[in-house]
């Protein structure tokens, strides 16, 4: 008879603890191996028992720009995530890391400026996949800096492959695992979720923030462009799910008081970068209480535009904040090991077939193949690279 394993990197400690009764351990000896294993990297024994599954998967590639690093493990199927460790450096000359984590492998978004996108669709991960990945960065890849096991990671945000809401039930069980005191005990206040503009996705999001403990949980989300025309243009989900649409659901979230929302806009020189597209864009987010994030775009393989010129990126943001809007511009790391974003992705399995999600059918034009694509499952300004 086959014991049925339990993901641990999947599973929060009150989620372990009756499992592990069950299987005759004692609380004090659940506690220990849980608590070991994701505060420390250790596992009790040398081993897990049969009924425990472990989603650690080896790490296959490094990829250093400066103290950026970018990591991909790979996975049982052979496909690969692919995560990057991110230096926020501040004023007292202290430095954090943020963590861009995966949600899938692959996107079926189909957005024009995106490296992953050009893949298409290979799975969704599970939360012990997207947990998975932090634990690397923790204790696996290594600082050769300081000759520690990991980095110490203070924030993480799902800004990596995928649509974190087309994988939403995964994301917000990975969240619990994450910020489980018992486990990583990353603070909400340091998580952030970035969506393209999934409406659905963010109504669960705002439901799973309005439940005791989550409610300084973060929320980013992906313009890009100061008009239908040219959003729909550069990002297909427009055609289905507009900016008129996407601004009620944003005005509608449940945010906490003085919270902001992370508006990410990545600059496309010719396309999106003109004085009056500034103009447009802070008259569309006068009404919402938000951070404009502007990102200069990172070019990926085969792109049909170049980085913006630094001038251009500084005029666009003097001109926002002239405007009266909050803004201000995303460094830049990462882009020479392909690990900036809008970077990430492996061009040698994007002839795979785009993999159909089912139910609700919204339009996604990827190279030349147009595929359904369904919702899965129905601030201050947070601190991103």
């Amino acid at each position: 008879m086959t014991t049925e394993q339990v993901p641990i990197l999947g599973m929060t400690l009150a989620e372990f603890i009756p499992v592990a009764k069950r299987h005759g351990m004692s609380l004090f000896t659940a506690q220990t191996l849980y608590r070991g294993f994701h505060r420390r990297g250790e596992v009790q024994g040398g081993t897990f028992p049969e009924w425990i599954s472990d989603a650690r998967r080896p790490i296959k590639d490094r990829h250093v720009d400066g103290e950026t690093v970018k990591f991909t493990m790979a996975l049982d199927d052979g496909l690969e995530t692919e995560t990057v460790v991110i230096p926020m450096r501040h004023s007292d000359d202290t430095t954090t890391r943020t963590l861009c984590v995966s949600s899938q492998v692959g996107c079926a978004m189909g957005c024009r400026f995106c490296e992953t996108a050009q893949m298409g669709l290979m799975r969704s991960l599970s939360a012990a996949e997207i947990v998975a990945q932090l634990h690397a960065a923790r204790f696996m890849i290594g600082d050769a800096a300081t000759g520690s096991p990991g980095y110490p990671i203070k924030n993480v945000v799902f800004m990596g492959m995928g649509e974190p809401m087309d994988n939403i039930d995964a994301v917000l069980t990975a969240i619990q695992v994450i910020t489980d005191r018992n486990a990583y005990e990353v603070a909400p206040i340091h998580v952030t979720v970035s969506t393209v503009g999934r409406i659905e996705g963010i109504r669960r999001y705002g439901e799973f923030i309005s439940q005791t403990g989550f409610h300084r949980l973060n929320l980013a989300v992906s313009l890009n462009a100061p008009n239908d025309r040219i959003r729909s243009e550069i990002m297909p989900i427009n055609r289905s799910e507009p900016i008129a649409d996407l601004m009620a659901a944003l005005l509608a979230f449940p945010k906490r008081v003085n919270a902001a929302i992370c508006v990410e806009y990545v600059l496309i020189p010719g396309v999106n970068d003109a004085q009056e597209h500034c103009d447009e864009v802070c008259a569309l987010l006068r009404p919402l209480r938000c951070s404009l994030n502007v990102i200069p775009y990172n070019p990926r393989r085969g792109s049909p535009w170049p980085a913006p010129e630094e001038p251009r990126v500084q005029e666009f943001v003097a001109r926002a904040i002239a405007n009266g809007q909050f803004c201000k511009r995303r460094g830049t790391k990462g882009r020479s090991a392909m690990a900036a974003c809008g970077q990430l992705g492996n061009e040698n399995i994007r002839a795979r077939k785009f993999v159909e999600l089912g139910d609700k059918v919204g339009d996604k034009v990827g190279d030349k193949e147009r595929v359904q694509i369904r919702v899965v499952g129905a601030q201050n300004a947070p601190e991103v690279a």
